[in-house]
């Protein structure tokens, strides 16, 4: 029976894993997959020793409080698979945690895989030696990256991004609107402000003042504000009744997508949300904004090197959208920029055109092609 490690640590990460079991099983139906996923990965059958939440930690000084206890749930995942080795181990994104597990493993003998690789083309490139020990192959979800790997020496496959596969290319805003009940709303905003707590605290509140701002301008505009589970959404509406109690909003379970597709722009938090409006072809504006301390260290040792913070400006090459860093993301800059996307049908037109060629070019049916190296590896391996 093939026996296969993997670990993930948020919610996009459950996203890639649940892809990769799932087509890895459509190859080898009693494939067994244990190590640590959300409920996607657990839903297609992964074991998870450990809830995933407690590696979803972001930031420095965030992970500097929370050290002891990741360090130790790595020590016992690495010594769980020197015990029982896995015929290949994936690590999925958070390169801090997983790369560590891997160099261990791969010591061992194990082979190992990196699912999306560390942003080394944006800082600390330094880690390219370190990806090098770790990885027997690293599988690219965006093609800059790939060509970045290739000139380091470290063996790279681009397999594109499962989610631009999943999108459909054309979406049906009408649907979505009578879905969410919102079909009698002239103008409809959607608040995405990230899927951690922490980022909920910092930018919730900020997000409904924009909000109040843009109602200001536009008295018939209402937002809708998905949210991933209980405790976000109970954050969220504690800060809402605190800042704007009477604010024309409409709370959801879940559904960022659907929200997203009924809306005429989204203000969202930098992240995979960036990803998926621009695949979905809607115009956004992204706010950004770090612990004051994990933002000051960064900016003193200049440790980023990329001109944008969104994927979607990355992959575009320029700003299509605006971002606010920091302290620049205060609600009268959010919301002047929503109003400017909300005043210019051209603009969105652009924007919508660039985004839709952004996307046909990551459609690589990725989870296919992740299980295809995956296995090749480990044929590799055995020969």
């Amino acid at each position: 029976m093939l026996k296969i490690g993997i670990v993930a640590n948020e919610p996009s990460g459950d996203i890639l894993g649940a892809g990769v079991i799932q087509a890895i099983k459509k190859r080898y139906p009693d494939a067994c997959f244990e190590g640590v996923g959300g409920p996607l990965m657990t839903e297609q059958g992964c074991n998870s020793l450990f809830a995933m939440e407690r590696l979803s930690v972001m930031g420095l000084v965030e992970v500097l409080k929370h050290l002891p206890e990741l360090l130790s749930i790595r020590k016992q995942l690495r010594n769980h698979f020197l015990q029982s080795p896995p015929d290949v181990f994936i690590g999925i994104d958070a390169p801090d945690f997983n790369l560590g597990l891997e160099t261990a493993l791969k010591k061992a003998g194990i082979p190992t895989v990196h699912y999306v690789s560390p942003t080394v083309w944006a800082w600390r490139p330094g880690r390219v030696k370190k990806i090098r020990a770790a990885v027997d192959l690293m599988l690219s979800i965006f093609p800059f990256e790939a060509e970045f790997l290739e000139k380091h020496r470290i063996p790279v496959r681009y397999v594109g991004h499962p989610l631009a596969d999943e999108i459909p290319l054309e979406n049906d805003r009408s649907a979505a609107r009578a879905a969410l009940n919102v079909t009698d709303k002239p103008h409809v905003v959607a608040l995405l402000p990230g899927s951690r707590m922490g980022e909920i605290e910092s930018l919730a509140a900020i997000f409904i003042q924009a909000a109040v701002r843009l109602t200001a301008r536009y008295p018939d505009v209402h937002f809708l504000v998905p949210l991933i589970n209980r405790r976000t959404r109970t954050a969220f509406e504690a800060i809402l009744n605190r800042e704007a109690p009477d604010l024309s909003v409409s709370l959801i379970d879940g559904q960022s997508r659907r929200a997203m597709i009924a809306a005429d722009a989204v203000l969202t938090a930098s992240g995979t949300a960036t990803l998926e409006a621009m695949l979905l072809k809607r115009a956004m504006v992204v706010a950004y904004r770090l612990n004051a301390l994990t933002y000051w260290i960064v900016n003193r040792f200049k440790l980023v090197k990329i001109p944008y913070v969104s994927m979607a400006n990355l992959l575009a090459g320029e700003a299509l959208a605006p971002e606010f860093i920091q302290d620049a993301a205060t609600p009268e800059a959010l919301a002047q920029a929503l109003s400017e996307l909300l005043e210019s049908p051209e603009r969105v037109g652009h924007i919508q055109q660039r985004y839709r060629e952004l996307h046909e070019a990551l459609q690589q049916d990725s989870s296919r092609q992740a299980a295809d190296a995956v296995l090749s590896l480990i044929e590799k391996t055995e020969v």
